[in-house]
């Protein structure tokens, strides 16, 4: 079995959607409780919202618990394809309670024209802190040159150039039992090829969701607008900076929701910043959707950004997910325990077919 570790859900999500639709047999939960018979295991953590130091020691919980289980062959750390999270902090962590001495780190995906040339990570052909990642409210790319971002990088942790596909698979050929992979979807995809190479990918029809009866939360600052005939409702100005509680916007949501039997809820502000604020947002934000499914639970739920997405499910007390579908590359569709049908995306990719 391989044991995946993300740093956010939507991360998780993509990983566990890449592996069945190879045929695999995944389970993607946030809590790893006990033993488990599938072929990939994927850990929804939370990772990338936490401060580095509450980051390290979550890694290292999960490193022993992962360690632990029974049938547990490899691990493959996932991480964000755009530099983003407490990538060094975690993986030595990692490496501290498994039983690798190296990782190898590879966050290039070169199928999305996100490159590593001469040390440089590039997006679309621009250096990334040039894009509009850098501002990024918790990890805003001021550089685009890996040995800068991650100084304290030495002989446990290396990383390579990748301009292309066939880069990342000779990495993968390459790289020895004792180091672990660490990378985004290029990097696994290559990984479940070289661990499977009889698998092929199976030809699956796009499901149709049903938005006329759900919640969408656009929780990303990379959010782009959002077209499906729904009512969008903007996060005040005031419940965002902070000075006036949720009552009054929840209040208003729930009769626009029972008029409307779908919402597209945004944050139509960005000049917060800061750790603090963003923990700040993304609850204020589950707050307003697990008051709306008290009302009615919908039959749908949308989100986009992985802490968002972390921070809604654990307020709604959800914890394993059957992957059912995917609709694009990064887009996943899930089913909860109780049912009702969940999509989610990382905040910096496209919706794919989902609002054509």
């Amino acid at each position: 079995m391989i044991a995946v570790i993300a740093d956010d859900i939507t991360g998780a999500a993509e990983m566990a959607g890449i592996a069945r639709c190879l045929g695999l047999r995944v389970m993607l939960t946030t809590k790893p409780d006990g033993e488990v018979d599938t072929d990939i295991l994927v850990i929804a953590s939370d990772t990338r919202s936490m401060t580095e130091q509450e980051a390290a020691r979550e890694s290292a919980k999960l490193g022993t618990t992962v360690g632990r289980m029974q049938g547990v062959t490899h691990i493959f750390k996932k991480t964000d394809s755009a530099l983003r999270g407490h990538v060094t902090a975690e993986l030595c962590a990692l490496l501290d309670t498994t039983g690798y001495d190296r990782a190898f780190y590879l966050p290039a995906n070169p199928s999305k024209r996100r490159i590593i040339r001469d040390g440089t990570y590039y997006v679309d052909n621009r250096p990334l802190h040039e894009t509009d990642f850098s501002f990024d409210p918790e990890f805003p790319a001021f550089s685009s040159i890996l040995s800068e971002r991650f100084p304290a990088v030495g002989e446990r942790i290396s990383f390579a150039d990748a301009t292309c596909t066939r880069d990342i698979e000779e990495v993968v050929e390459k790289c020895p039992s004792n180091t672990m992979l660490a990378g985004a979807a290029d990097l696994f995809t290559a990984f479940l090829h070289r661990r499977y190479p009889s698998l092929q990918p199976a030809q699956e029809a796009t499901p149709h969701v049903d938005l006329s009866d759900s919640i969408i939360i656009c929780g990303s600052t990379q959010s782009k607008p959002v077209e499906c005939g729904a009512l969008t409702a903007p996060m005040p100005l005031e419940v965002y900076d902070g000075t006036a509680s949720t009552i009054g916007w929840i209040t208003t949501l729930s009769e626009e929701y029972a008029a409307g039997r779908s919402l597209i809820l945004t944050m139509a502000h960005h000049h917060r910043t800061g750790h603090e604020s963003a923990v700040y947002l993304r609850e204020t934000m589950a707050s307003v959707v697990a008051a709306l499914t008290d009302i009615r639970l919908p039959r749908e739920i949308v989100i986009e950004g992985g802490a968002t997405a972390y921070a809604i499910l654990s307020r709604l007390g959800w914890k394993s997910f059957e992957i059912t579908s995917q609709i694009a590359p990064g887009v996943i569709r899930m089913s909860a325990p109780n049912g009702t049908c969940i999509t989610m995306k990382p905040g910096s990719y496209p919706w794919g077919t989902l609002f054509a």
